[in-house]
């Protein structure tokens, strides 16, 4: 009887063992598989809103191109951060019935320029999450202040305002005005095309 006691004890020492082991190996895999984030394909979005006239009337377009380079990570900021994207201007799309608008500003804006094919950039975010973009278009590459928020669906969205006299587009800026001088007139009859462009920009999250 002793003996077989002895023996019932052993196993479920045993076991209770073995229970642990599993316990603590099921604990290690799923510290190990830790859930990343990527970008949904073909959630990008990049819109833009340039302004004419004394009055600053707004005028919309997107870009319908945008590819991108990142790596996965465990927060939409780490995912984010590194970011690199390459947009086409080709791709610029304004919505104009006369299909004249578009043509304009990628011959008398983008054209004017220098190795501005694509608008190319790479997302940053600091220790405390400021994030901004290290774009590069006319030979000059600077930083782009960004705000951003993160919504409960995984949408994140980014909002700043270029500064065309940062990236020396000027020029290219005055060629437009120039080949839009009657459209950009306003009822005081001055023709101004401004220099701040208002940047908007969302992806789309998974995990």
């Amino acid at each position: 009887m002793k003996k077989f006691q002895i023996a019932v004890l052993s196993l479920l020492l045993v076991a209770g063992f073995s229970c642990k082991q599993t316990k603590k190996e099921e604990e290690k895999t799923k510290e190990t598989v830790a859930k990343t984030y990527s970008i949904v394909e073909d959630s990008t979005n990049v819109r833009f809103t340039a302004y004419k006239t004394t009055d600053k009337v707004p005028v919309g377009g997107t870009f319908q191109e945008v590819e991108l380079t990142y790596t996965s990570g465990e927060t939409p900021e780490e995912t984010l951060d590194g970011l690199k994207f390459s947009i086409p201007v080709s791709s610029l799309f304004t919505n104009d019935t006369t299909n004249t608008r578009d043509p304009k500003i990628i011959r008398f804006f983008f054209d004017v320029m220098a190795e501005t094919q694509s608008i190319t950039g790479t997302f940053s975010f600091d220790e405390n999450n400021k994030c901004s973009v290290n774009l590069s278009m006319n030979g000059v590459s600077t930083d782009l202040p960004m705000e951003y928020e993160i919504t409960d669906d995984n949408h994140v969205n980014f909002s700043g305002v270029m500064d065309l006299k940062k990236w020396n587009a000027l020029d290219a800026l005055t060629s437009l005005n120039k080949a839009c001088m009657d459209l950009h007139t306003g009822a005081d009859g001055v023709s101004k095309t401004w220099e701040d462009v208002a940047i908007k920009a969302s992806v789309l999250l998974k995990q």
